[in-house]
């Protein structure tokens, strides 16, 4: 049985009245009584209930937690027969003094620097070259058939960069090396949304000015090598070779292929002396770029004009020839004057060959 409390009664000292506590309390706004007390952690089971029945799967790792499951770089002893090059990779492996200088250093001390690799996706123990293309070349010239490799667990922008990155060292990169290894990085940055290096501008931000601070270059000349990437091959081959130097090169990099290709026509049957100027290719361009166009003729016709560095010069002292002039002349004087001497002299020599006969 439920035990009733009594209401308690107590004297009001002011209106000498008997006021019943009990009623008085419920006649309290709830707003004005004391909160009562709760129970936080019950309050708190309460509210994930639904969660205990149902678990939900909370992803709040951050990103170097994240990054800690890509497994670290790790030496391997790889089969040369199991190693890929670099898709599109830029630096040529040529047989020259240089790789017999290298195949001669790994038959006496050995691979000093590992092969760096990844794994290609999809296949079964393949890895993709990313540094290392000339020494793989070389320990096959020798005969050998496993490498020393550190393995990369990465992407292929990853890749690419550290490829770029490896190679920057190198003390002598033709330009077309440079161009591609500088396209390559360029476009990883891109993808990646980020630069690297120095702060680049505020208003958007080049890429190119990081990997040009990368490699003690301006955003302008990284650009120019990239340009080179849209030469055709026998044009880049020239440009390779010194024939042909970057600024003309750059300018021809903006020529429609057919262009390009009846430039490299008439160097073939002009010989050497027809390698493009600077003003020349902006010439051809600007006649590419109209309405007209430009024909092979018109190439022809260009190329065939002499070029500054063609012409033939004389350097005279010019001191040694006033002081034996007698008199003061300024010096477009002084040219006229030396023209009509040599004039005088031409005539002089032929009254002498026709006394002569």
């Amino acid at each position: 049985m439920k035990e009733t409390k009594k209401p308690t009664e107590q004297v009001d000292k002011k209106t000498k009245r008997t006021v019943n506590t009990e009623a008085k309390v419920e006649s309290v706004p709830p707003a004005a009584q004391d909160k009562p007390e709760w129970d936080a952690a019950a309050v708190f089971d309460a509210a994930i209930a639904p969660a205990k029945e149902k678990p939900v799967e909370m992803v709040t790792e951050s990103v170097t937690e994240a990054d800690s499951r890509v497994p670290k770089p790790k030496p391997l002893i790889i089969k040369l027969d199991d190693l890929i090059p670099f898709k599109d990779h830029p630096y040529k492996v040529l047989d020259n003094a240089d790789m017999d200088e290298l195949v001669k250093s790994i038959a006496e001390v050995g691979l000093i620097n590992p092969v760096i690799v990844r794994p290609i996706d999809g296949t079964e123990g393949k890895y993709e070259i990313i540094s290392g293309h000339r020494r793989v070349h070389a320990a096959k010239k020798l005969g050998l058939k496993k490498v020393q490799c550190t393995v990369h667990y990465i992407d292929r922008d990853a890749a690419t960069l550290l490829m770029v990155e490896s190679n920057s060292q190198r003390t002598e990169l033709l330009p077309s090396e440079k161009a591609f290894a500088y396209r390559m990085r360029t476009e990883a940055l891109s993808r990646q949304n980020k630069a690297v290096g120095p702060v680049v501008p505020q208003n958007g931000g080049r890429t190119t000015e990081a990997v040009g601070a990368e490699n003690g270059e301006s955003y302008k000349t990284v650009q120019r090598y990239i340009r080179l990437t849209y030469l055709v091959p026998e044009l880049l081959d020239f440009v390779d070779k010194g024939k042909i130097k970057l600024r003309p090169a750059v300018e021809m990099s903006y020529f429609p292929e057919e262009v390009q290709r009846d430039v490299v026509d008439v160097i073939d049957g002009m010989g050497e002396e027809t390698f493009p100027s600077h003003a020349q290719t902006r010439l051809i361009r600007k006649q590419a770029e109209s309405k007209e166009g430009i024909s092979h003729d018109q190439i022809d016709a260009i190329l065939s004009q002499p070029k500054p560095n063609q012409v033939e010069k004389v350097r005279i002292p010019v001191d040694d020839l006033r002081k034996r002039v007698k008199r003061n002349m300024t010096d477009a004087e002084f040219v006229e004057y030396l023209y009509r001497t040599v004039d005088f002299y031409e005539r002089h020599l032929e009254r002498q060959r026709g006394q002569a006969r």
